[in-house]
């Protein structure tokens, strides 16, 4: 299945997603006994995929390690008070081989999880990790020249980064600013062994779904490995690792999505290395930590690099969206995020507010009550991305003016969607204070009739004559992290609806 454009990505960690779902039988289920009231619910949200998490063959040495380790246990502890030994099934990216877990029921269970998603339209995204392979891993033993080795000198100097296998000593793998990870080895990318090596398993996983998630993938690029590993790499080859992989791969299976999961800027660099999607960790930042300006900012960034951004308030990765931010803001984040070019990524619990963020080495999550008006926020925001020209349409960053004793307009963001036939404008308050603004609206054809504006989000309705808007702009006043969802359409000359708070025409300026 070929994936659309800007598509709406639904992650799951497939673990935690099953056994919640297999608590009636007292055991999780398999992915080809999920009920088909399951994968309707999916395809109801609406999405166009399904990131099943975690799929891949845990490691029992990686899982070994991982119950020695104090710091994951606690972390686990903290996030699952009852935790029980069984619980602790390993990591997702400790991986041991990309064959389907058992645990999952293999991978005719596999196919049958994504003949039943396509039957509802959805794609299947699954997950690579190029950094590195579980210490028990075939490769360990069969394939030396595909890691990065050490010595017994090594060893003995610095028990923490390397590890004896079965190869000899091998270092455990790692990023460059943060200490090894216990419970993986690491990979060689400038290997050339490697990269035939991988291909072929590219190739295979390709085969069982409609796009990859690539983790960490800025790790295996030239310039970032040869700064981790210095000469133990040996040269850096000519060719980058993903246009190699990449292109390779798509020999075979051309409508293969790949998403690199990104970080430190290396956004562009991987989009122009094959990637159709990288993660947009700088606008999570922004709408978290920094202002509207900051993210009107991000937002000035050429239309074809932000056209290949995936959008997010949550994942796996992150503390939940509800627990980082307040609730109003949230919502206010998550209208943002929804609404511009690119893709969009939301996280199973998101949507009922769960806060607990729980490890991806947990095969359980604890029980939460579900936040009722949250979940009805985001069905509401969901169908609008979904029934607006998000996914086929021109988007434009709508400038906001104020007045020169009131510069609260600096705090709200606004952009525009024009389609076929329909036009949206979204104006989000990024910030806790109230706010005012002219909003300057692209269209050149606004004057000489009357425009309906009909908010998406809560169903208000507004009339506006196109003369006032094409001349001064779309007055709005927003309270702190409200937002409107517009679309817009001419109406001729019906009686106005009347002046609803929030949109209209400012007496003067404010």
């Amino acid at each position: 299945m070929r994936l659309p454009r800007r598509p709406t990505i639904y992650e799951v960690d497939t673990a935690v997603w099953l056994e919640r779902r297999g608590r009636e039988r007292g055991r999780p289920l398999t992915l080809d006994e999920v009920p088909p009231a399951e994968w309707d619910a999916l395809a109801a949200l609406p999405v166009d995929a399904v990131w099943l998490m975690g799929v891949w063959q845990r490691s029992p040495a990686g899982l070994r390690i991982a119950l020695e380790n104090p710091d994951l246990s606690a972390a686990n502890r903290a996030a699952l008070p009852d935790l029980r030994e069984e619980d602790v099934i390993g990591s997702p990216y400790c991986v041991r081989d990309y064959v389907v877990d058992e645990r999952f029921g293999g991978p005719a269970a596999l196919a049958a999880a994504r003949v039943a998603l396509a039957d509802r339209g959805l794609g299947l995204i699954l997950d690579y990790v190029p950094n590195h392979v579980a210490p028990d891993h075939a490769w360990t033993t069969s394939r030396p020249e595909c890691l990065v080795t050490g010595t017994e000198d090594d060893l003995r100097a610095d028990p923490d980064a390397f590890v004896r296998t079965a190869a000899g000593i091998v270092a455990k793998g790692r990023d460059p600013y943060f200490p090894p990870w216990p419970d993986v080895v690491q990979l060689n990318a400038f290997s050339a062994a490697l990269r035939e090596a991988v291909t072929g398993t590219l190739i295979a996983v390709g085969a069982q779904c409609d796009g990859l998630r690539c983790d960490m993938a800025m790790l295996v690029t030239n310039e970032v490995f040869a700064r981790t590993w210095g000469e133990r790499a040996g040269p850096a080859p000519a060719e980058e690792y993903w246009p190699t992989v990449i292109d390779r791969t798509r020999a075979s299976h051309p409508d293969l999505l790949f998403i690199a999961e990104a970080y430190w800027d290396m956004e562009w660099a991987l989009q122009q290395q094959g990637f159709d999607l990288c993660y947009d960790k700088r606008l999570y930042d922004r709408c978290a930590h920094e202002s509207a300006e900051s993210v009107r900012a991000h937002l000035q960034a050429d239309a074809a690099y932000q056209e290949r951004l995936l959008r997010f308030i949550e994942n796996h990765d992150e503390p939940r969206a509800a627990a980082t931010f307040g609730p109003d803001q949230a919502r206010a984040a998550a209208v943002a995020t929804s609404t511009l070019q690119g893709a969009r990524l939301y996280h199973d619990g998101q949507f009922e507010g769960r806060r607990t963020h729980v490890p991806v080495f947990l095969g359980r999550g604890p029980d939460e009550v579900p936040d009722s008006d949250l979940r009805s926020f985001y069905a509401r925001l969901l169908r609008a991305v979904s029934d607006s020209d998000l996914r086929d349409g021109d988007w434009c960053l709508c400038a906001c003016e104020g007045w020169p004793d009131n510069e609260s307009y600096r705090r709200l963001v606004a952009w525009c969607w024009s389609g076929a036939d329909s036009r949206h404008v979204v104006v989000v308050n990024l910030s806790d204070a109230p706010a005012q603004a002219q909003v300057r609206l692209p269209w050149a054809d606004l004057g000489g009739t009357t425009w309906e504006l009909s908010d998406r989000l809560d169903g208000r309705r507004f009339e506006r004559d196109g003369d006032a808007l094409a001349r001064a702009g779309l007055y709005v006043e927003l309270g702190p992290w409200a937002s409107h969802f517009l679309a817009c359409s001419p109406v001729g000359d019906r009686a106005p609806l009347g002046p609803p708070s929030g949109v209209g025409v400012p007496a003067g300026p404010a």
